[in-house]
């Protein structure tokens, strides 16, 4: 479980294509303090368990399902990625509740300039738009933001200096790709909502 407060920027060191997925090593010398064998660490909104790890990097092995679903495909040696800890019991929430299961991904429609801060306008899939509200929490490349707007088949956050620079976000280009998750609130109300029109078990006995 994470909050979208990203910590540090990570460097790729090495992505490596296996059988059946990739390993990852990346250089995240904050995560890896206080890193132990088995532990979640967030990559770019994508949270991957630590199997080998140094003084300053650790390596993860990427499934492919997650490869054909996230943008860690893409990745190469000296790319940089947004990097967070589990959170610990007892610590602030300072974003919202991200478990680093990604929906999937999305693209940078427009980037907007507004002078010290910027609106980053991104497509919005049919099956994920019921799961976006305006002011909602949505989580992008693993970063915790609101959404300031919201239409059938986009939404747009609003970026702050702090965020364009402490996260690989203010690099980000139209036709740029991004892992997103929708707030757990919203997907847990939307599967409820699918049983609300079907036939209670005791209605089924009945007829």
């Amino acid at each position: 479980m994470f909050t979208g407060i990203i910590e540090e920027l990570g460097d790729v060191v090495e992505f490596a294509a296996t059988d059946d997925g990739a390993r990852l090593t990346v250089r995240a010398p904050n995560a890896v303090s206080d890193a132990g064998h088995g532990d979640s660490i967030s990559v770019s909104g994508v949270c991957l368990t630590v199997v080998e790890q140094g003084a300053d990097w650790f390596t993860a092995d990427v499934m492919g399902v997650t490869l054909d679903m996230s943008t860690l495909g893409a990745l190469a040696a000296g790319a940089r990625v947004n990097i967070e800890r589990a959170m610990q019991v007892g610590d602030r929430l300072g974003g919202h509740i991200v478990q680093g299961h990604i929906d999937g991904t999305s693209t940078v429609l427009s980037v907007t300039d507004e002078g010290s801060w910027s609106i980053l306008r991104f497509s919005l899939t049919e099956e994920l738009a019921p799961l976006v509200a305006r002011k909602g929490s949505i989580a992008v490349h693993g970063v915790s933001l609101t959404v300031s707007a919201v239409g059938r088949d986009w939404f747009e956050v609003s970026l702050i200096p702090e965020t364009l620079t402490a996260t690989t976000l203010g690099a980000l280009a139209v036709g740029d790709s991004v892992n997103i998750e929708t707030d757990i609130l919203a997907r847990h109300v939307a599967r409820m909502a699918e049983f609300t029109d079907a036939p209670s078990r005791h209605e089924r006995t009945e007829s």
